[in-house]
């Protein structure tokens, strides 16, 4: 595989250096300490053409690919992680299912919203399913050409901020019966205080990426129209697994947020490693920390490596490798957190202290392990795929799947219930 970028891509590179090094690092601090959505870092992003790069040509964006994006999300992160989330969320994620399952009006309504400057928020998470997403109970019920959404989100990102949304739900038909799990276009109209039955609900104390909300989002009785419902090939039944192929996309876009956090605090560990002076000398001369700066680079050119294969791995029009994007975002996470630390301790002192940028590289760096699909959850994930088998995580799911062990196994009568999507 060659690495080496295009004469174009190193251009898009170097913009979007240029605009994070000018005007995004100034104002990550603020961003932090307010915890305001940086506005302003949103229109210097739609003015210089980075938000929905991956939309097509026929929909308005520039049809690149996912490589070019993270391109831009890597130079953003190296400065000011909330500015990088929002190119990953206007790039990847519920815009990039909506894309690819949506019809040409959802289309066209989806890349109309994301080139004006809204962020799209993709709404799986509830209080009693994480990891566990099939175990969602927001349900969404058919009246005549509308549905009715009940539930509960929480921890969605863009909460209160976002227009567009992408809201999962357990689809019910006009008698009663579930037809599996959908995802259900929902546009908020601020101005209008519209949809009716939108209710945004607590906004998380977050540890970093400060500057966009953390909320709940509650559904109580909120009408959608039947045509906003969003549907795969394979239909509800099977489809859930469709739409989730989508956050394929999300995860490798978050390794390069992680990826591009340890990137900044690298080289600034780097320049203060050359400029800080004990015992007489730099402190770069002293071979402890030598190893550890050797240590660092290495780990980033790794998950660099995987994030960029991962990325070339996406078909055209369609989303990277489940695997890869596993493995790209379980690696690029824990550098993360590794680099930051270390660059913290080189700093030493003036690392912790919140006048310099260490400390929020450390904690915007911690969520990359858990959002998005917790570290766990991935390995089983590459699990499942170098071993060629499913690894269900219920008790039940293990039990009905031994190898025919007396001792293992269990009545299906005597079994609890459970209404379960089969994905």
């Amino acid at each position: 595989m060659d690495f080496e970028l295009s004469a174009a891509q190193r251009e898009l590179q170097a913009r979007a250096r240029a605009l994070a090094e000018t005007h995004m690092a100034p104002r990550a601090a603020e961003i932090d300490r307010t915890e305001a959505y940086p506005w302003d870092n949103v229109e210097r992003l739609r003015a210089a053409g980075l938000l929905g790069m991956t939309i097509a040509k026929e929909f308005g964006g520039q049809g690149l690919g996912y490589l070019e994006a993270l391109l831009v999300i890597e130079e953003m992160a190296k400065h000011c992680g909330a500015s990088a989330r929002i190119v990953v969320e206007t790039n990847m994620g519920a815009i990039g299912a909506i894309l690819k399952y949506g019809t040409l009006a959802q289309r066209k309504l989806a890349a109309d919203l994301v080139l004006s400057g809204d962020k799209p928020a993709i709404c799986i998470t509830e209080p009693g399913a994480g990891s566990a997403a099939t175990d969602m109970t927001t349900r969404a019920d058919k009246r005549a050409d509308i549905y009715v959404l009940n539930g509960r989100k929480h921890w969605i990102t863009g909460g209160g901020v976002s227009r567009l949304h992408l809201v999962f739900a357990r689809v019910f038909d006009e008698r009663g019966a579930e037809q599996g799990i959908g995802g259900f276009i929902l546009v908020r109209h601020p101005q209008l205080n519209t949809p009716k039955g939108l209710i945004i609900g607590k906004r998380e104390p977050a540890l970093g990426l400060r500057g966009i909300p953390e909320t709940e989002l509650i559904f109580d009785n909120l009408e959608v129209p039947a045509d906003m419902l969003l549907k795969p090939q394979r239909g509800l039944r099977h489809g859930f697994g469709e739409l989730m192929d989508a956050y394929n996309g999300q995860r490798v876009g978050a390794a390069t947020v992680a990826l591009g956090l340890a990137q900044g605090a690298y080289e600034k560990a780097l320049t203060y490693a050359n400029r800080r002076e004990q015992f007489g000398r730099p402190i770069a001369e002293f071979q402890g920390l030598q190893w550890m700066l050797a240590d660092m680079s290495i780990a980033l050119e790794a998950a660099r490596a995987l994030i960029w294969k991962a990325a070339c791995s996406a078909p055209p029009g369609g989303f990277p490798d489940a695997a890869l994007a596993a493995r790209a975002k379980i690696l690029a996470a824990d550098t993360a957190i590794k680099v930051t630390n270390d660059a913290l301790q080189i700093w030493g002192a003036a690392g912790y202290s919140r006048d310099n940028p260490l400390e929020r590289y450390l904690r915007d760096a911690r969520m990359f392990t858990i959002a998005g699909g917790t570290a766990q959850v991935l390995r089983t994930l590459v699990a499942s795929s170098i071993l060629g088998r499913k690894l269900p995580q219920t008790r039940d799911g293990y039990l009905t799947e031994d190898l025919g062990r007396p001792d293992m196994r269990r009545d299906k009568q005597s079994a609890p219930s459970r209404a379960k999507v089969r994905t």
